[in-house]
């Protein structure tokens, strides 16, 4: 081979299997970012074809043509066209599936006319027999002058094949399926003419398509063969009749169904959980389930992790010599660390019940059921889809609007995800609900708990509808929009999907926000055990001092809690934590709940870290503490402990409604391209956390 590291670009419709079939070609070898200059994820997978060649695979956003109406779509275009881009692919591997080949195979045929060397996959073979499905590979291969791999990603069968094709790329055609210029052939010669070193295909989706396409001068294509936009709808609608009369006179010899040998139930299924009145039930059913599993079944791993952490710390303070790189070790990094790892098995099991949902085909069934709801309120089902999203994490949900073609309803789409409780309120949610809400059952076998994670699900939710609508109401941009959503087949999830999904989005919830507490842990253990006068060096004259005034003195260990609890008040984090008490003290918090709430607006979850990193600065016991013990031990002056009931559901309704995510904002500012719009979202959630918070402390306390 020429290339010892091919370029292949992975393409497909939605719901075809393309991400099964790019995680068995390079299983954990990946890596995920965002393409330049943009929000939207790009995933990249390293292959191995043969003891010489290797294969970096670039799995392109799903797309159902390439007549783009939306970012991601343009995106797919943009790639095709150019050259000159670095992800450009030697091969184009098309990911269709079995059951819906008729309409997966229009972006084949646009593709194969860009003449790029492109593979047929398709997959799900597995269903052949199910469908009463017989495909006749040698005529498809012939007439879509192209090579086939038919394939199940789910019994990892073909792939080898699809390695194969890859591998001997250049044996295969590019030569288009069939003639598209035939839509207009004047209009077409006289593009050919004037741009004779263009392909035409492409000079046709520059004028289509809002692309940026470096290697052609636009302004002469626009004002030498402009076209009116009803006259270009017209021959894109032309163009698309004409490739599925083709894709039908193909698949009238070369596929066969005999429905007589189907045995599919999917329609009796389907009328159960999309029911008007049962399919709600079934929904809500499932989620509690996932609530209460998230924590009996974490309970466990969270406990072992979290002592784990303190016996680590403890074990640095006793054999590391004394001194601030010890402190800083065992006080700052150990416990801020510890602070987010213990939301691991949570974290997980919650992208595991998610990950089963949407490759079982039922995610998709919600985003229907949901349709009926989400229209009363300036939405439709394709809101859903974000809403539901930001269950895992507020960005890529509000960048996941982008689908939603109506403006308004994006826009609102994008100011109300927030409402959603992401992953990150999870381990506030987890914490505060341990130590306030009594491990009882409900019924006999409804975890208390869990039932309570369930609400502040639900009550986000709900405010994120009821916000919708009065933004739906306020709002004056007219609109119009329609809603089509695709119903995949059921399927038993795949586990390796589950497993990778699982696997990376938890590496990316642990790093990333790892190194943001990393760094906040860090410099609050610098702040909480340095102070700006001499009084915090003289902690211990001062406090022995002190101890005069009483007629009995303090016993060592008294005293020991006196000088460290003196040398926290004094020090930088406890001047700033004191500076702001007066605003947030009627809430029930103190000054070092003020700290975690604050430091928590670089990300939710930061507030458990800060809280560790405080507790244990300010923790002279040698026994090890877990975080949840020295959160539960915590008293007031008055010798209360902190975190009552009414704090508590202070702290928690406080999370559920505020904005408090710097990223968050980031990424609507550049989805609106405008600072309005985040910082409206910020005056207004934040002050809808603080009224919510106190009328809660006022109404409990």
């Amino acid at each position: 081979m020429a290339q010892n590291n091919l370029k292949v670009a992975l393409i497909g419709n939605p719901n075809t299997g393309k991400t099964s079939v790019f995680n068995q070609l390079t299983g954990l070898h990946q890596q995920v970012g965002n393409y330049p200059g943009i929000t939207v994820e790009k995933k990249i997978g390293f292959c191995k074809l043969s003891n010489t060649v290797k294969a970096t695979i670039l799995d392109l956003p799903g797309t159902y043509s390439l007549n783009a109406s939306s970012i991601d779509e343009n995106l797919v275009i943009e790639l095709l066209l150019n050259k000159n881009d670095e992800n450009f692919p030697d091969v184009a591997v098309v990911i269709t599936e079995v059951e819906n080949l008729k309409r997966n195979l229009l972006l084949f045929t646009q593709i194969k006319d860009l003449e790029i060397p492109t593979i047929l996959v398709i997959n799900m073979s597995d269903r052949m027999s199910v469908k009463g499905i017989d495909l006749d590979i040698p005529f498809l291969e012939k007439e879509l002058k192209t090579k086939i791999a038919l394939v199940s990603s789910r019994k990892n069968i073909g792939i080898d094949e699809i390695k194969n094709l890859i591998l001997n790329y250049t044996s295969i055609s590019t030569e288009p399926c069939l003639n598209a210029s035939s839509i207009d052939e004047d209009y077409f010669d006289k593009l050919r003419k004037a741009f004779p070193k263009q392909l035409l295909y492409k000079l046709w989706l520059v004028i289509t398509q809002d692309v940026n396409f470096l290697n052609l001068e636009r302004n002469e294509i626009e004002s030498n063969f402009t076209k009116s936009k009803t006259d270009l709808k017209q021959l894109q609608q032309k163009e698309t009749i004409k490739r599925y009369q083709f894709i039908n006179d193909t698949l009238k010899i070369g596929q066969k169904i005999d429905t007589s040998k189907a045995t599919d139930f999917r329609a009796k299924l389907d009328r159960v959980l999309t029911h008007k009145f049962f399919g709600y039930i079934i929904f809500f059913g499932i989620l509690l389930i996932i609530f209460q599993s998230i924590f009996n079944w974490s309970s466990f791993p969270m406990d072992l992790i979290d002592a784990t952490f303190a016996n680590f710390a403890s074990y640095v303070k006793m054999h590391l010599p004394a001194g601030e790189l010890t402190n800083l070790i065992a006080e700052g990094i150990i416990p801020g660390i510890g602070g987010i790892i213990i939301f691991v098995p949570q974290i997980a099991f919650l992208f595991l019940f998610i990950s089963v949902l949407e490759e079982s085909g039922y995610m998709s069934r919600v985003v229907f059921l949901m349709d009926k709801i989400m229209r009363r309120y300036g939405l439709s089902g394709k809101s859903v889809v974000p809403l539901i999203s930001g269950t895992a994490c507020a960005i890529p949900a509000i960048m996941s609007a982008r689908n939603i073609e109506n403006w308004k309803e994006r826009l609102i789409t994008i100011l109300v995800t927030p409402f959603i409780t992401c992953s990150a309120r999870l381990p506030v949610y987890a914490i505060l609900i341990a130590l306030i809400i009594p491990q009882k059952k409900v019924f006999g076998f409804i975890s208390l708990q869990g039932l309570t994670l369930m609400i502040l699900y639900l009550l986000g939710f709900g405010v994120a509808i009821a916000s919708a609508y009065i933004l739906n109401k306020i709002l004056r941009i007219k609109s119009k929009s329609y809603f089509v959503v695709e119903m995949p087949s059921y399927k038993i999830p795949l586990l390796k999907n589950v497993a990778i999904n699982i696997l990376e989005k938890t590496k990316s919830f642990v790093f990333g926000a790892g190194k943001i507490i990393l760094a906040i842990s860090v410099i609050l253990w610098f702040l909480g055990s340095h102070g700006p006068d001499n009084d915090f060096g003289k902690a211990q004259q001062i406090v022995e001092h002190h101890q005069d005034s009483f007629h009995a003195p303090y016993s060592p260990k008294l005293l020991e809690e006196k000088i460290i609890s003196y040398k926290l008040e004094h020090s930088y984090i406890g001047i700033i934590g004191k500076s702001i008490e007066p605003a947030i003290k009627p809430l029930g918090y103190d000054w070092k709940i003020g700290i975690a709430v604050v430091t928590s607006f670089a990300a939710r979850e930061v507030f458990v870290g800060t809280l560790a990193t405080i507790y244990s600065v300010g923790n002279n016991s040698n026994e090890e503490a877990t975080i949840k013990q020295q959160m539960k031990h915590e008293i007031r002056e008055d010798g209360k402990p902190v975190f009552n009931f009414a704090t508590g559901i202070s702290l928690l309704l406080f999370y559920a409604f505020a904005m408090q995510c710097v990223s968050t904002l980031a990424v609507v500012k550049k989805e609106t391209n405008s600072w309005k719009w985040p910082v409206i979202q910020l005056v207004f959630m934040s002050g809808l956390a603080y009224l919510v918070a106190l009328t809660a402390y006022q109404i409990f306390k």
